[in-house]
């Protein structure tokens, strides 16, 4: 079988979806459970661009054990003399340094010329040489970059001392076809390739990533650069599922990874919770509907046979099919176990304080989904925020104007505000405003129904602009109102201190 390593961006280039950033303490527990996942490289940050992600790589150096650690930097010398640093207590190490190598970055970016930027790629891999052994180098924009000059490059900056060289789809426009020849191309015409790992890292603008990624390993790479749950910028990356149940599907390939299986579905579950944001329910591998059937067709077939219509065991993932069914009769272990499925792991403190919320809910819904538990388990966070929503009252309806009473908790201190609004929801944000003196402009607000029926959770998304800065907020509630209200409240809280 031959080895494919597989590189986890989730911390790196997934956190930098706007909303979705995690402190250093969530990073360490999403890289701890990378490592029990099996991946083989975790890319930790970009550590010059801020003290904070400067701090997660540091930490998560000294968290993990087997996996490499990797640094991003640009083709900068401040940049590879940062990465060091950040990396000084990693087992194993990687700096990851490149540069943009297509037209669009050359002559636009750069203002610059191909000889220039092959000078500063064959540089920037002998400086990161000087600091540690295992180097990669990216072409930004490959996917766009003439294969020729590409090829040139390559064969440079293997030359110089990179172990690997990623060969990034950066804006997703790449055909299949297209991407599979460009490695080819590679393959056959860079001297000294079998020195070095070609790696994929392709971005899914145009649907294509997952595609793209297996058209570049049948080709010959051998590292595929993935995030959890196919997070990232824009329309996102490459999904470590998909790669990884493809490749355990398609046995005939003769390709193996690392990969524990098993933990998919877990860790899906937790980055999609520590981030806040939901899995499309018809999302490949995990999500909520991958194994549903709802077809009589489809569930007769199933019942029969489950590979009539499924080519995946819903165990291989983690998915626990005979899942304990929680309602208002569930004792704490039954809770309990509902989290750790979902990768949440709570002190018996916190699992108390969440099973009397969690009877609470059950008392309101007929049944309580994933969902339901993980925005229990998220609330906790909520509960240490400065401004607390202590109660929330609204009279609206056809024919009169919509009135809202609200009560903050400020630092242990009460503020009490009514106001009229165009709504329940716009009524109860006047009067937040009349106590929380600041200037702040909505700019995104989303409402999205976690499941069927009208007992069920609603989750809000907020996006509230203040002093030119946006900030996010996040919350889910059976009573949208008062999620909307939770939601902006969160956002107010990460500019107010």
């Amino acid at each position: 079988m031959d080895k494919l390593f597989i590189f986890d961006t989730t911390l790196r280039d997934g956190e930098q979806v706007p909303g979705c950033q995690l402190n250093t303490i969530e990073k360490i527990q999403v890289a701890q459970a990378l490592e029990n996942l099996g991946v083989d490289i975790i890319e930790a940050g970009f550590p010059i661009s801020s003290p904070g992600d400067f701090k997660s790589v540091v930490e998560i150096s000294k968290a993990v054990t087997w996996p490499k650690v990797c640094a991003l930097t640009r083709a900068v010398e401040k940049d590879i003399e940062v990465a060091a640093e950040a990396l000084k207590y990693a087992k194993h190490k990687r700096i990851h340094t490149g540069i943009g190598t297509s037209p669009y970055h050359i002559q636009y970016k750069f203002n610059s010329t191909q000889d220039e930027i092959l000078e500063r790629a064959i540089a920037c891999v002998k400086y990161a040489k000087k600091y540690v052994e295992d180097v990669e180098f990216y072409c930004e924009d490959a996917g766009r970059t003439d294969n020729v000059y590409l090829a040139k490059v390559v064969e440079a900056v293997i030359k110089a001392g990179a172990t690997v060289v990623n060969i990034p789809d950066t804006t997703g426009y790449c055909l299949p076809s297209e991407y599979g020849e460009k490695i080819r191309f590679l393959m056959e015409n860079v001297k000294g390739i079998h020195n070095a790992i070609l790696s994929t890292h392709c971005h899914n603008d145009l649907g294509m990533a997952t595609a793209n990624t297996i058209s570049g390993v049948l080709n010959g790479a051998r590292q595929v650069e993935v995030t959890i749950n196919g997070i990232g910028e824009r329309a996102g990356n490459t999904s470590l599922e998909e790669v990884a149940m493809i490749l355990k599907s398609h046995k005939e390939l003769s390709i193996n990874t690392n990969i524990n299986t098993k933990h998919i579905y877990p860790i899906s579950r937790m980055v999609s919770s520590l981030m806040n944001m939901p899995v499309q329910p018809n999302k490949a591998i995990v999500g909520r509907n991958a194994f549903a059937h709802s077809s009589g067709i489809h569930q007769d077939g199933v019942l029969k046979n489950r590979e009539s219509y499924e080519i995946i065991d819903p165990n291989d993932v983690g998915l626990d099919t005979n899942t304990i069914a929680l309602t208002a009769r569930s004792g704490r272990a039954a809770l309990k176990h509902r989290l750790s499925i979902l990768g949440v792991e709570l002190s018996q403190e916190k699992l108390d304080g969440i099973y009397e919320e969690f009877l609470k809910l059950a008392d309101r819904k007929k049944d309580i989904n994933d969902d339901d538990v993980l925005m229990l388990a998220g609330k906790e966070r909520a509960d240490k925020q400065r401004i607390k929503l202590e109660y929330l009252q609204v009279t609206s309806g056809v024919g009169i104007q919509s009135v809202a009473s609200v009560c903050l908790n400020i630092a242990g201190e009460k503020f009490e505000a009514a106001a009229s609004g165009n709504g329940p929801v716009d009524a109860a944000i006047r009067a937040v405003k009349q106590i929380v003196h600041r200037k702040m402009t909505i700019q995104e607000f989303l409402i999205q129904a976690i499941n069927k029926g009208s007992d069920d959770v609603g989750k809000v998304h907020m996006q509230v602009e203040h002093n030119g800065v946006n900030y996010y907020g996040f919350s889910a509630n059976t009573d949208i109102v008062a999620a909307s209200i939770e939601a902006y409240i969160d956002a107010i809280n990460k500019f107010v201190k």
